[in-house]
């Protein structure tokens, strides 16, 4: 896409958004969502961070991420499970 068109059409939905307001709950939503990805990446680096020196790793991508945002400690927990036992 041409940068050119890009900032056009930013140009354009920034004053559409200030004048029509934006809508509270999607926002809210998206933040939460937001938020618990960031406490799953955290968690998931702490577990990395102090599993290394017992040979643990997990990467971090997408469907660990994913995993540890929908179910949080126990997804964390569980990861580290399938990784000690599995693999």
């Amino acid at each position: 896409m041409d940068p050119v068109l890009v900032v056009l059409l930013l140009s354009l939905a920034v004053p559409l958004l200030l004048i029509t307001g934006m809508p509270a709950k999607p926002l809210k939503w998206v933040g939460a969502v937001l938020t618990r990805l960031i406490v799953a990446v955290i968690l998931l680096f702490f577990v990395n961070l102090f599993g290394a020196q017992f040979g643990l790793h997990i990467p971090i991508n997408g469907f660990t991420a994913g995993v540890s945002l929908v179910l949080g400690l126990p997804g964390v927990l569980s990861l580290t499970a399938i990784h000690i036992w599995i693999l």
